[in-house]
């Protein structure tokens, strides 16, 4: 009887100390603090809207409509050259192209899958078949897939004054 009550309570211990170290690994992973780095004008995320709010502004904006607003997505695609535009989504259908107000700031080549926070005007407009072509060559399209180019597009487009490009950082 001693026995079993003695591998009950060793059990039990065990037990407890896999749930200490449990908790110990949750809350290394909780350290993880999110920074951003700002490009542009000086902005906050405060009020930052999501990317599906932001997808529903757009639908309901004509060709030459401009808002301004604030929202946050990923980037999916960012200029090859220097950085001088991305892409972003919106919804799983739809991306907004983003340009950088003066070209007075770019954002790092290899920040694609990025969390983006962005500040500055939407609109909705029609881009060239020229434009369309020149963005493809500079995001490195073959010249076969630029040649396919030959309608010009409705887009969501946004011109930034501010981003906020997220890092993440472990406190120690």
């Amino acid at each position: 009887m001693k026995r079993i009550l003695c591998l009950g309570l060793l059990l039990s211990v065990l037990l407890t100390a896999c749930k200490v170290g449990k908790k110990e690994e949750n809350k290394k992973q909780e350290e993880v603090k999110v920074e951003y780095v700002s490009f542009g004008e000086k902005i906050s995320n405060d009020n930052a809207i999501d990317k599906e709010a932001m997808t529903k502004k757009f639908e309901e904006m004509n060709v030459g409509d401009t808002i301004d607003v604030k929202f946050v997505s990923t980037i999916d695609a960012v200029c090859q050259k220097k950085g001088c535009w991305i892409k972003v989504p919106l919804n799983k259908d739809k991306k907004s192209f983003v340009k950088f107000k003066d070209y007075a700031f770019f954002l790092p080549m290899n920040s694609a899958g990025s969390k983006v926070v962005l500040n500055g005007k939407a609109f909705k407009n029609e881009v060239s078949v020229e434009e369309l072509q020149h963005y493809a060559k500079d995001a490195g399209k073959s010249e076969e897939e630029i040649a396919k180019i030959t309608k010009p597009k409705t887009t969501y487009s946004f011109l930034a004054d501010g981003v906020l490009l997220e890092s993440s950082v472990n406190e120690k």
